[in-house]
């Protein structure tokens, strides 16, 4: 008996020890949290997308339910950006990413990404629209990408925007829910990053542009559901991130043309705890560089260029819906060499970015916009 009770208490044990596992990473706890600290900026946007800097004092918010706001000055304007188009807030869809133009204080073009509707079938899928800005109105809209068939299913759409050094407009696009279909074939658009001209024409040299049955927009493909995304500030090579199933997010620096194998291959496993594929690795497939098991579910990504944070410049900031922190990621060229956290509790970080004026601000569901300030 005294061995049987022996038996079960180790169970006990290493069944409460794989539940510790299951519920947090083992990240250490950044020193940075007793350097700095957050400030809430505004409450008031629901689902804080999307945000950037239309100039030093203001910023452009996409909330998912539909709505574009304005903050100027740490104040969330009442008046709202009308001029968006029909779309479908249902599930993770509705108004996603929103970014401005390099050269807006010439031109006032904003690009946002959203749930459409033009596609063919019912549902949506994730469109980019490009459009000017003035007085809180939208005009001169142009679709730029429209993320191919329709899909009835809430989940998956992405969606990051972003532009490198030459000004090309990159957007991550998610699987759509569709796992075994879309990441894998060039004809379909979900489960791929893209890569356009600013107007929505096809650079020349996109590395599939001149192959048969394959969308010329296409520039990598085998994603799952990239949710953050951001260029390099040095080397000016575009990174992302995407939630895996139950495990298996990933951290992936982008080349042409290359596969990131989803579903082929992956760290995670079905939310049942089953497994979809036995492969980590494949030939032709490449492998993640940095991958979190559990997952994070991460959201949002910048790289610190500020001195405003010494011991944060050159890091790599995700943010963690599931655990209400951001990851700080070390770097050493372009490898992945540690992670630690930052601001336990913060709430669920939708996005973190850092602002036109050389400060950190974080977007959580439901709980606010926050900026991060040192310590007095």
């Amino acid at each position: 008996m005294d061995i049987i009770m022996r038996l079960l208490g180790l169970m006990f044990c290493i069944i409460l020890s794989v539940a510790a596992c299951a519920q947090q990473p083992n990240i250490s706890v950044s020193n940075s949290n007793q350097s700095y600290e957050y400030q809430l900026v505004t409450k008031g946007v629901d689902i804080p997308w999307g945000m950037d800097w239309l100039n030093a004092t203001d910023i452009i918010v996409s909330d998912r339910k539909g709505e574009l706001r304005i903050i100027s000055n740490g104040k969330l304007l009442s008046q709202k950006i009308t001029g968006l188009p029909a779309l479908r807030a249902q599930g993770q869809g509705g108004l996603l990413d929103v970014i401005v133009d390099p050269n807006y204080s010439q031109n006032n073009l904003i690009y946002f990404a959203y749930s459409g509707l033009e596609g063919e079938g019912e549902g949506a899928h994730t469109s980019v629209m490009r459009a000017k800005l003035q007085n809180f109105k939208l005009f001169e809209q142009t679709i730029i990408f429209g993320g191919g068939l329709n899909s009835t299913k809430g989940q998956h759409y992405g969606s990051r925007l972003t532009f490198d050094k030459q000004g090309y407009l990159y957007i991550s696009n998610g699987d759509r829910g569709n796992r075994d279909v879309n990441p894998q074939r060039l004809d379909r658009a979900a489960g791929k990053i893209h890569r356009i001209n600013s107007d929505g024409s096809i650079p020349k040299d996109n590395p599939f542009v001149a192959q048969q049955d394959a969308l010329p927009t296409i520039y990598s493909y085998g994603h799952r559901n990239p949710q953050g995304m951001a260029m390099h500030p040095v080397s000016g090579d575009i990174w992302t991130h995407e939630h895996g199933p139950k495990g298996g997010d990933e951290v992936n620096i982008i080349q042409p043309g290359a596969n990131y194998g989803w579903p082929v291959i992956s760290y995670g496993v079905n939310y049942s705890g089953t497994s979809f594929t036995d492969l980590t690795e494949k030939e032709g497939m490449l492998q993640p560089a940095w991958y979190w098991v559990p997952s994070i579910a991460p959201s949002g990504m910048t790289f610190v260029t500020s001195d405003i944070y010494p011991d944060l410049k050159g890091k790599v900031l995700v943010g963690s819906l599931k655990f209400a922190y951001i990851v700080a990621l070390e770097l050493e060229g372009n490898k992945i060499i540690s992670q630690e956290t930052l601001f336990p509790g913060i709430g669920r970080v939708r996005n973190v970015k850092q602002g036109a004026d050389g400060y950190l601000y974080v977007a959580t569901d439901g709980g606010g916009i926050f900026k991060i300030v040192p310590k007095k």
